[in-house]
């Protein structure tokens, strides 16, 4: 089944870091650019972050940036998100997708096949 894994999530004390790992499963991420997603209870679902096919382009949400550094490894068929500075805002659960690259609406809309999520909660 072609899809996304995500994982790295876990919980983390405000000013904590993480480590998320997007995978393909079944296809190939070097032509896609791709981003991350969240989605905190009750609310609906953001883009964070996206980067181009090349990885010579990113995009941030205003929320992370200077936070938040997404990067891809082609090689290993994988998109990273390095989370610094976690604040309790930054819980929910966490998803990567396709973008059509990583300018105006479409660098922070996700399209096509969705992971099922890595849980972040940024708690004392």
């Amino acid at each position: 089944q072609v899809q996304f894994v995500e994982s790295g999530g876990g919980l983390v004390q405000p000013g904590g870091s993480l480590r998320l790992s997007c995978a393909a499963s079944r296809f190939t991420l070097d032509y896609f650019a791709v981003g991350w997603f969240r989605q905190a209870p009750g609310k609906e679902r953001e883009g964070v972050a996206s980067i181009s096919i090349n990885g010579d382009e990113t995009r941030y949400v205003d929320a992370v940036k200077g936070r938040f550094t997404i990067s891809r490894d082609n090689a290993k068929n994988t998109v990273y998100l390095q989370m610094d500075s976690l604040q309790p805002e930054d819980s929910g659960v966490y998803y990567c997708a396709r973008t059509l690259g990583t300018r105006g609406p479409d660098g922070l809309t996700g399209i096509g096949y969705w992971g099922q999520g890595t849980q972040v909660t940024v708690s004392s």
